[in-house]
């Protein structure tokens, strides 16, 4: 898909290592995924759940993966080992030290260390150990919180999806376009 990229335009005075511009109708289709899956994940929270606050850093994700679906900081792999791991290791801060700053503390360094030590980083996971080791006392909320990962995994996959076929159609669209 990297070919698929390198036919996007750059943003006009940007430079070059910075993610490609596309055009307003392409930058809206690429953002529609990922806003009317947090808006799908937020009504299931609101039935399901009184942790809406929980749910936040999945928005972040959801948004990174707009920015740009291909970066390493986005891949399935990374997001769903980092984003399980923090919810754990903030449900067990929680756990073995009570709510608090020191549980959020403990979550937010382990999870850091972990992240980098298994080349899963994943920044708003952070902000998920910070959830789970302040507020989140119940399993439910756990198993609720994989499922949105799940969610938000489908959604890498639909995104990398839209950017080929945006990239496909830019092809086939542009006047110097070749036939064979």
């Amino acid at each position: 898909m990297s070919a698929e990229r390198s036919s996007l335009k750059p943003i006009p005075g940007a430079n070059r290592s910075l993610r490609r511009r596309l055009s307003l109708k392409q930058e809206l289709t690429l953002a529609l995924l990922p806003t009317l899956t947090v808006l799908a994940v937020l009504a299931m929270l609101e039935a399901y759940s009184e942790q809406r606050l929980l749910f936040a850093s999945l928005a972040s994700s959801a948004f990174l993966i707009y920015l740009d679906p291909q970066h390493g900081t986005n891949s399935v792999r990374t997001l769903i080992i980092a984003q399980i791991l923090a919810a754990l290791i903030g449900f067990s801060s929680l756990w073995l030290l009570g709510a608090g700053y020191t549980a959020a503390g403990s979550a937010m360094l382990v999870t850091i260390v972990l992240m980098i030590l298994l080349d899963v980083v994943h920044p708003p996971a952070v902000a998920t150990a910070l959830s789970f080791a302040f507020r989140s006392a119940s399993e439910n909320n756990l198993l609720l919180f994989g499922f949105a990962v799940g969610l938000i995994t489908v959604l890498v996959l639909l995104e990398q999806t839209t950017l080929w076929l945006l990239a496909r159609y830019n092809r086939a669209s542009s006047p110097n376009n070749v036939s064979e």
